[in-house]
């Protein structure tokens, strides 16, 4: 009996926290999100395709997906770059440099659109110079591109430096000492080892890509068909009062973010289940 009790008064702190844990999930995340979907789909499917297939939503879609496509590769190139350099060798400034790369985790993404618009603007550092010469980057899409760059860089490099830290480099030192070019160490050797981390830093950056509202609003000047992402978008219409198309775009996106979330996870149990087959076969 005294036993029973014992362990009745150990158990109830526990539930405590599970039932505590799950109603501020429900309240501040689960139907938040629940309510989004309800709003967008309330007047039906016609009226959601129909909100999507608007000329702006349009334009808004195509110009986000643009920017992935041109900010991705680059992100994987300078991302792996730099995981890699920071991986394998030790030199002066290593840890300031690390830091520098967390810095846009940092920095609130508005600081960061208007660092872009003093360096960039018709006032700013090299606007004057870039306006003598036609170039348009403040308000146009190479603002966009570089300031999503800069809030998703650090995604791709932090993915990826743990996992080549953890494998270290024997096989490509091995691999050298054997006679193999450079391309083929990387190809047959290196990017087997970390695909699985570069694929979950790929996704992280491309979900953030295409959500990011503070730093593109500062650079795009919000102009329909022209400057105009996803969320910025979603902010003219619900200012305009159109809350159902409003409503319909922002589904979208969530929808988008539930399956980033889920393809995270998926690589997640793939690693893990490698691994443990891996270490079976040892």
């Amino acid at each position: 009996m005294e036993v029973n009790m014992q362990s009745k008064s150990i158990n109830w702190p526990r539930y405590l926290a599970i039932f505590i844990s799950l109603a501020f999930l429900a309240i501040v995340l689960i139907l938040p999100l629940c309510s989004i979907f309800y709003y967008g789909l309330q007047a039906g499917w016609h009226v959601f395709i129909q909100s999507l297939s608007q000329v702006e939503a349009r334009h808004a879609i195509f110009l986000s997906l643009t920017v992935i496509a041109i900010v991705l590769p680059i992100n994987l190139f300078f991302g792996l770059m730099m995981a890699w350099l920071l991986a394998n060798f030790d030199f002066k400034g290593k840890a300031l440099l690390i830091s520098f790369i967390d810095l846009p985790l940092a920095i609130s993404p508005v600081v960061a659109g208007l660092m872009f618009v003093l360096l960039f603007g018709v006032n700013g550092l090299f606007g004057g110079w870039l306006d003598q010469q036609g170039i348009e980057v403040i308000f146009a899409l190479p603002s966009i591109i570089l300031t999503t760059l800069f809030v998703t860089f650090p995604l791709i490099v932090k993915s990826l430096l743990p996992t080549m830290k953890t494998l270290g480099n024997q096989e490509e030192q091995a691999g050298l000492t054997l006679g193999a070019s450079a391309l083929t160490i990387f190809f047959r050797i290196t990017l087997p080892k970390i695909k699985w981390a570069l694929l979950y830093g790929a996704i992280l950056a491309n979900a953030r890509a295409l959500g990011e509202f503070g730093a593109v609003s500062v650079v795009s000047g919000n102009i329909r068909n022209l400057t105009n992402t996803i969320p910025l978008h979603i902010e003219i219409l619900y200012n305009e009062y159109q809350f159902t198309a409003a409503f319909a775009c922002a589904s979208l996106l969530a929808a988008i973010a539930l399956m980033t979330l889920l393809a995270q996870h998926g690589i997640v149990y793939w690693q893990r289940r490698k691994t443990l087959i891996l270490n079976q076969s040892r």
